[in-house]
């Protein structure tokens, strides 16, 4: 049952997040500085320096990890002068020229923990470079010890006696912007991505009110609704998938997640979105009103990118759907051109989705003791 006034009574609100998640998901900007640190200490930028390596190979893991490794990909591959691969497991044919970029949790026992530590193993056996985020111990760091570039950042963030899933985003975003810039790939200040990440923390915190607070105000109308995440551009696809990723991960919602053009090959969809796009009647009675058969769905339109065609395509989608929402970035400072402005744009969004799914899963109850999220 939702809960919608938890979200305008601050004090109700973080005594509902017993585990911390919110406070957690507001570290994002320091996050980023860590890492930063953590890597400069590590000497990333040094070692990879004049480095041209044949493929960079961004190893994942389930859930959040993968989702920010594709948007990652996503982010470089349309300059990198080499192929960007997302992968669970080290591939067999790396090598001296291949930079691989891992991230991993420390845990002992863990069966995902093994498969990182066997593909860390795997990828210094063959003498590719290897940088390895997380913890100073545990199996992957074993596998890594003394050959890949350790970076360990100070900043300790999760919840104690679970997983990391859904928390560490801003880490493992923030250890591939580093080893990109080290390689030339893109040229961002990681500093500046910490500030605009506290700033968007500052306007998605508790104390703001839901018609203020946008993560607030987008969970609401994703609140007993199906969402529908649809990517305007294709970076803007990528974080779709990460969007649908914390919604499971933080509310127990199911939330389908696609490009724009995709969807539109989907008549029945769209047919079932226009249908619905009504909102109910206040006369509407809901003891004699027979109930929908699965509930409504809430499109909501990502766009990252700046350019002509995303821009006549989100004009598109909203004349066909008045009520579809946009989640953009209207941040003069985040304007301009390229991969860089993209970057710290999906890295903005992607923090607001994680407040949005918090929020969301907290007004649903869906983290109250002994109620596991997805």
């Amino acid at each position: 049952m939702l809960d919608d006034a938890l979200l305008s009574d601050e004090t109700r609100l973080l005594a509902a997040d017993h585990d911390g998640v919110l406070r957690a998901v507001a570290t994002a900007g320091a996050q980023v500085r860590a890492t930063a640190e953590a890597a400069q200490r590590a000497g990333v930028a040094r070692d990879l320096a004049g480095l041209r390596p044949r493929a960079l190979v961004l190893l994942t893991r389930p859930g959040t990890t993968e989702s920010a490794c594709r948007l990652m990909a996503a982010l470089l591959t349309p300059t990198a002068p080499l192929p960007v691969i997302v992968t669970g497991v080290a591939p067999p044919w790396l090598g001296p020229l291949d930079v691989v970029v891992a991230t991993h949790r420390g845990r002992e026992g863990d069966p995902v923990e093994a498969d990182v530590a066997e593909s860390v193993h795997r990828a210094v056996r063959r003498g590719a470079h290897v940088v390895l985020t997380g913890p100073a111990e545990g199996p992957a760091a074993a596998a890594g010890a003394g050959r890949a570039l350790a970076v360990t950042p100070r900043l300790t963030v999760g919840v104690p006696g679970e997983d990391l899933d859904g928390l560490d985003t801003a880490t493992v975003l923030a250890t591939g912007l580093a080893v990109a810039s080290a390689l030339d790939l893109l040229e961002l200040d990681l500093d500046d991505l910490a500030d605009h990440l506290d700033a968007e923390a500052e306007r998605d915190g508790p104390r703001g009110e839901a018609f203020v607070n946008p993560a607030k105000s987008l969970a609401l109308r994703l609140a007993e609704r199906t969402p529908l995440l649809w990517g305007a551009d294709p970076v803007a696809g990528l974080l779709a998938g990460y969007g649908a990723t914390v919604l499971a991960t933080h509310a127990g919602v199911v939330a389908q997640a696609t490009t724009a053009a995709a969807a539109g090959a989907q008549p029945a969809l769209r047919a079932r979105l226009v249908e619905s796009s009504g909102e109910a009647s206040i006369f509407a009675d809901p003891f004699d009103d027979p109930a929908p058969a699965a509930a409504p769905p809430r499109l909501v339109l990502l766009a990252v990118r700046e350019d002509l065609t995303t821009r006549r395509l989100v004009a598109d989608v909203g004349a066909r759907h008045p009520g579809a929402d946009v989640l953009e970035i209207d941040d003069v400072e985040l304007a301009g051109e390229g991969p860089t402005r993209d970057a710290l744009r999906a890295a903005v969004l992607a923090t607001r989705l994680d407040f949005t799914a918090v929020y969301l899963g907290l007004a649903l109850g869906a983290r109250e003791p002994g109620v596991r999220t997805a």
